[in-house]
């Protein structure tokens, strides 16, 4: 999962328009260079576009919203087919974004 920060964030508000172009750019060359092992992407909507549904006891609780407020947030994934948590890694390592990834085995 790729986790976009505050500070990431102004950081690509305040580029101009050729070098937000530039670094979406080098996005576009990470997926195709790795496109391989790339089974799944998306990008998300920003997070003031999330809705959270509370489950438990009782009718379900709706809120507009991520389920956690904070200052860092998902903002897309990739589906990655590697043989393991190192081969991984070292995928991760080249991601020109946001600057947390978050890596997660599937069940």
């Amino acid at each position: 999962m790729f986790v976009e920060t505050e500070a990431f964030a102004k950081k690509l508000e305040a580029m101009d328009e050729p070098e937000r172009a530039t670094a979406y750019e080098a996005v576009g060359r990470w997926f195709a260079e790795h496109a391989d092992k790339i089974t799944h992407h998306t990008h998300l909507q920003p997070v003031h576009t999330a809705t959270t549904m509370r489950l438990g006891d009782g009718e379900p609780v709706i809120t507009d919203g991520p389920f956690v407020e904070g200052k860092e947030v998902v903002s897309g994934f990739a589906e990655v087919e590697v043989a393991d948590l190192d081969e991984a890694l070292k995928l991760a390592r080249t991601w020109p974004a946001c600057p947390l990834v978050e890596i997660r085995p599937v069940a």
